[in-house]
Formats: structure tokens, C-alpha cells, sequence
């Protein structure tokens, strides 16, 4: 038994579907609703051809396609830069009285070895570019003669961070101007030729900066390759302190990290460098040798000795959030030197940040990774 049908019942003849079929097609076309039945004859002077031309003249007026939107990088929390090794410590749990920005800092006397200021002091972090003040060190020890050519090799490209270089594959430049860049610009291919180029290779290079090391007493750190841009050079502010006192006795690492800014002639081209450090060129400033470095695993760092109220200072800031807040904290700390008298008692030792567990941090360690 068949359910009722609901409705009129539709008659299937080859008539009717002749008629639906044309007023389809008309419509299509875009003729009238009304076309003539299958069958009819058509209008004088109409052909195939001129139908197939309608058809075209359709897809010309067709609807125009929706504009391209282009696509926009809109930085969310998923995309948020990763955070440092101190960041993901709670370095930054620990405040001070300075208001300081840098989650690691330390200022000395460097004729007392008085500790005016200290924070995060035991901390052993990633140290970035500060990593070229030891290279710097080990290339004026070996008494290299600073004339020698070198040529910027494949070898020297960074394939751990990817970041670029004016110096290209093949540019050659002189011992003395790779040194210069290093120190005073940063530049990671200028480091790394140094030690690719040193006798012995890198692997001397790079033991004997970890002998040096060794020798100073800075027992917290340890060198993997001269550019810094490796997580693995690790050192602690204190080690650093002393990195830099023993440094700025060394009139040549003097002049070049201080250097505002330098031209190299290489090949047909003239490049301009410029000091990474924009204090150097602030002439209230009394710099004897600084460098910076970053890596978003080191965050932004800085060391300097420098002249303040007549006293000079080593100064350690790890760490910081910004490229600029580094060179806040320095002016926060010279301010706050200028207005203090020389007593101890006004020297501030900060405490490590509560629940974070000093033993965390080793040198090579990759707990933080």
C-alpha cells in the first residue's frame, strides 16, 4: 500500500519537459521567462552563434571576484617571543629598591671590590655576546699580528640563530678590523673568523678560552664558540665583574669596545659600523669598556666599567627585557651612586627571588632548555 501523495500529482510528458527544459535555458541566457516551447522556430536572424555570443557577453558581466585580502602577522599569546632562561626561573620575582628592569645585576667598586648593589648575583645564565669580551681577550694574548688577512668563510655564517652579516662569504679584512667589529659592533662572522683562524682551529680557541676562564677564577662559566649566539656560554655577574676588571687593563679592548663607530673598506664597498652601546656616543658618560649582547635565551645584557662620582664601577646587568632597559638600569644606577655618599652602609644586597633554587643554574645545564 502506497502513502497518499500530498498535493497535484505531477504528469511526466515529453511536452512539459520540453517546456522546462527551454525556460531554463532561456533563463540562463537571460531571455525572457516566457521563451517559446521546444520545438518552436526560432527568431528570424537568430543562429547558434549568436547564442554562443550571449554566453560569453554573460561570463564578462559575471559577478566580480572578491578582492584579495591580504593577510596580516598579528602577534598573539601563542606567538609571544620565547622567554629567557631567567624569565622562566622567576628571576623576575625579585624586586629592588632601584626599580631595576634587568632580572641580574651587579655593581662594584673595582678599586675596593666593595658590592654596592646585587642582584641574582649566583645566577649562571646564557650570556650572549658578552661571550666576545673573552674572545677579544684570547686573540690579544696570542700576540697575532692584527695585520694578517682573513676571508670570511661558509664556515662562518650563523646557522644557530640564522641572524645575517654585512660581511660576506669571501670579504676579507684585516685581524685588527675583525677584532674591532666583534667588540664594539658585535659583529657574530668577525668572531667567529677569529677562532676559526686562530692556530689550532676553533677547538684551541675555544679550550683556551675556557683555560683563561679558569685562571680568572670564574668557576660559574663555560665558552662552547666565540660569537655567544650559543645558549651553552654561560657565566653568573660575578664572573663577569671579574671578566671585566681583568679586561679594561687591556688599552686595546678599551679603545675598540668604546669605539662610537667605525668604516671598513671591503672590496668596492665602505661599510659603516656603529657601537651597539649608544652610551659611548653620551657624553655624560665616562666609559672605559663596555658590550652588549642578546639572545632570547640571555635577554638583553650589558657590562660596563665606567667612571661615576669619581669612582669607577664594574657593572652587570643580565637579563633585562628590553634592548633600551638595560641602558635604564646603568642611569638608574649612576643616578643613584651620584646621590648616595661613599659609605657601606649604603650598599644594597638583594635577596633571590622567592621559590627559585640557585642550584638550577649550572653551567651547560639544560634544565631551562
Amino acid at each position: 500500500m502506497h502513502p497518499p501523495t500530498i498535493g497535484p500529482k505531477l504528469v511526466k510528458t515529453p511536452v512539459l519537459c520540453g517546456v522546462l527544459t527551454s525556460v531554463l535555458f532561456a533563463f540562463v541566457l537571460g531571455g525572457p521567462a516566457h521563451a517559446a516551447p521546444a520545438g518552436a522556430p526560432s527568431e528570424p536572424g537568430k543562429s547558434v552563434a549568436s547564442v554562443g555570443e550571449r554566453k560569453r557577453t554573460v561570463r564578462v558581466v559575471a559577478k566580480k571576484p572578491a578582492p584579495i585580502q591580504r593577510k596580516v602577522a598579528i602577534r598573539g599569546p601563542g606567538t609571544a617571543p620565547r622567554a629567557s632562561f631567567g624569565q622562566r626561573a622567576g628571576l623576575q620575582r625579585a624586586g629592588d629598591d632601584l626599580g631595576l628592569k634587568s632580572n641580574v645585576a651587579l655593581v662594584i667598586d673595582q678599586d675596593t671590590s666593595e658590592v654596592l648593589f646585587s642582584k641574582n648575583d649566583r645566577a649562571v645564565l646564557p650570556i650572549a655576546s658578552l661571550t666576545k669580551l673573552m674572545t677579544g681577550m684570547v686573540v690579544r694574548e696570542a700576540n697575532l699580528s692584527m695585520d694578517d688577512r682573513i676571508t670570511i668563510a661558509q664556515d662562518d655564517v650563523d646557522t644557530e640563530k640564522g641572524s645575517g652579516s654585512r660581511l660576506r662569504v669571501g670579504a676579507e679584512l684585516s685581524r685588527g678590523e675583525l677584532l674591532h667589529l666583534a667588540l664594539m659592533s658585535s659583529e657574530n662572522r668577525a668572531a667567529h673568523a677569529l677562532g676559526r683562524t686562530f692556530p689550532g682551529g676553533m677547538a684551541a680557541f675555544v679550550s683556551l678560552m675556557n683555560a683563561k676562564a679558569k685562571l680568572l677564577g670564574m668557576n660559574d662559566t663555560v665558552y662552547v664558540e666565540p660569537t655567544g649566539l650559543s645558549s651553552r656560554n654561560q657565566s653568573s655577574a660575578r664572573d663577569l665583574a671579574r671578566l671585566v676588571d681583568v679586561a679594561s687593563g687591556d688599552p686595546v679592548l678599551r679603545q675598540l669596545s668604546t669605539s662610537p663607530g667605525h668604516a671598513v673598506e671591503v672590496g668596492s664597498r665602505t661599510l659603516q659600523y656603529n657601537n651597539t652601546n649608544r652610551l659611548v656616543r653620551n657624553p655624560s658618560w665616562d666609559i672605559g669598556l663596555q658590550k652588549t649582547g642578546y639572545i632570547s635565551e640571555a635577554g638583553q645584557c650589558l657590562v660596563m666599567q665606567a667612571r661615576v662620582a669619581g669612582r669607577k664601577l664594574i657593572m652587570v646587568f643580565l637579563d633585562s627585557a628590553g634592548k633600551l632597559t638595560r641602558l635604564a638600569d646603568a642611569e638608574r644606577v649612576r643616578r643613584w651612586v651620584e646621590s648616595a655618599p661613599s659609605a657601606p652602609s649604603r650598599a644594597v644586597k638583594v635577596s633571590w627571588a622567592q621559590d627559585v633554587d640557585p642550584t638550577w643554574f649550572r653551567p651547560g645545564a639544560s634544565t631551562l632548555m
